[in-house]
């Protein structure tokens, strides 16, 4: 291809969609990632799809114009990335949930994921989840979606919709049934400990149950967990599916 003033400036509004996507969109957005990695991926792509993608001309009026569209570009990468990543802090609430009921929520880590403080079993699960997204190539279907967005999306067309906040709705909503849907077994297991430590502060008052419980429903807890280990796929299933429906949604809400 020629190199000419049109050809860099659709170059570079790619360039600045790709990299705002790469730094927010789940696994690349990793601190573990080098900027220079990063940056280099974002090139690369961006040099491919110029050679690859046909692309409207631009129209625009002046420096002023195209700040605008550089800045809408920028907002649609990190808008898809970012509706893309929020899925994985299902996990960290669902892990949350699950240490405060067995014990465990005293003791907390950096999630490399999510950069923030998370317990031992939101990054147990966040961890295995991010490992079989890998070893199922999830990033290629990442890149693919994104390459699919300029087709969908055209240079300079990207168009926040005000309805994001439905959107927003819906992620909640799914937050909340697939945390829970997660933790089921382990809840289930120490509602009937519960049950039974009830039973037993009634019939005999003289125990300590406080003391007592605590050994029970972390030895039952920690029982489950390794139960239903087994499990984690569908966990991981049910993450890769609302990571797929908001990255669909945050394109239609762009376009």
């Amino acid at each position: 291809m020629t190199f000419t003033l049109i050809n860099f400036e659709i170059f570079l509004l790619i360039l600045v969609r790709i990299t705002g996507f790469i730094f927010t969109a789940p696994f690349f957005s990793l601190r573990n990632v080098p900027i220079t990695a990063k940056a280099a991926l974002s090139i690369s792509l961006a040099a491919i799809l110029i050679n690859t993608v046909s692309f409207n001309p631009l129209h625009y009026d002046g420096i002023i114009n195209f700040s605008f569209l550089v800045i809408s570009e920028a907002l649609a990468g990190v808008v898809m990335g970012f509706f893309t990543n929020i899925a994985y802090y299902i996990l960290n609430f669902a892990g949350q949930l699950l240490d405060m009921e067995i014990g465990f929520s005293m003791m907390s880590q950096l999630d490399p994921v999510l950069n923030i403080e998370s317990t031992i079993t939101a990054n147990l699960y966040g961890n295995l989840v991010l490992l079989i997204m890998l070893i199922t190539n999830l990033h290629h279907y990442f890149i693919r979606a994104l390459v699919v967005s300029f087709q969908k999306i055209g240079i300079g067309e990207a168009v926040i919709n005000p309805a994001a906040y439905q959107l927003m709705i819906k992620f909640i909503v799914d937050y909340f049934v697939i945390a829970f849907r997660i933790i089921l077994p382990v809840y289930a297991a120490l509602l009937v400990v519960n049950t039974i430590l009830a039973i037993l502060s009634r019939i005999a008052p003289q125990m300590n149950m406080f003391v007592i419980g605590m050994q029970i429903k972390i030895f039952v807890g920690l029982i489950v967990l390794i139960m239903i280990m087994g499990l984690v796929p569908s966990v991981a299933d049910f993450i890769f599916n609302e990571m797929v429906t908001m990255l669909k949604a945050s394109m239609e809400l762009l376009h």
